[in-house]
């Protein structure tokens, strides 16, 4: 994962990603997994933080620093250009902290777009894929081909994006991407686990490490975050 610590930056990755998650095709909501995932949990009013455990785990390389423990909060702010709340989310980890959004309370829910764009980005870097292509395919996934196991407290939404695709030789062992999502039986409250993994070891599309930098072998891919 990439961190920053500028809230403008914060502010443009907020949007453009949003953009691209609710950018959908005529009908994509009509398929159960999508709407689990991306139900409609507005208007948000929170009197308290939402906090999810963030955890990653994967290969080092040069120049892309990662996070292996941390906190992913949802807070509600007042906005200072208008005095009206906002939402905003907060990492912090120990790679770093950063501020992102705002977001309008009356919107889709942060978490998911964060969470999905993190992956895409990731994968993107680790990879050398092209990150618009990814996106696309998780995004297909979600709203085509998404499985949902239904349970007595909570139903599961399962993405497996990369199953089949044409261009999985290429991708260093993220073909086998998996992307759950739990969610309560009723989906308008939080997520309560969002996670991607790789059932094997990723091989980084990275030129090799000079004396005494990164290791670049070969290790799983995991990020999770669970909310406390």
């Amino acid at each position: 994962m990439m961190f920053g610590t500028s809230l403008r930056h914060g502010r443009l990755f907020a949007a453009a990603a949003l953009a691209v998650a609710l950018a959908l095709p005529d009908g994509a909501r009509a398929d159960e997994a999508g709407d689990l995932v991306m139900a409609d949990r507005g208007p948000w009013k929170l009197e308290q933080p939402l906090v999810w455990k963030l955890t990653h785990a994967g290969p080092l390389v040069p120049g892309l620093p990662q996070a292996t423990a941390g906190t992913v909060s949802l807070v509600q702010v007042t906005d200072p250009s208008d005095g009206k709340p906002v939402l905003q989310l907060e990492q912090k980890t120990d790679a770093g902290q950063r501020t992102i959004g705002p977001f309008p309370v009356s919107g889709g829910d942060p978490v998911v777009v964060f969470f999905l764009e993190n992956v895409a980005r990731d994968m993107a870097a680790l990879s050398g894929g092209n990150p618009f292509y990814i996106r696309n395919r998780i995004k297909d996934a979600l709203f085509r081909g998404g499985e949902v196991e239904h349970g007595a407290d909570r139903n599961t939404v399962v993405l497996k994006p990369f199953v089949g695709d044409a261009n999985s030789n290429r991708m260093g062992g993220f073909e086998t991407l998996e992307i759950r999502f739990v969610t309560d039986p009723d989906p308008r409250h939080p997520l309560r686990e969002l996670v991607a993994e790789t059932s094997g070891s990723v091989t980084p599309a990275v030129p090799a490490a000079r004396p005494g930098a990164a290791s670049t072998a070969p290790a799983p891919w995991r990020t999770a975050m669970v909310l406390q």
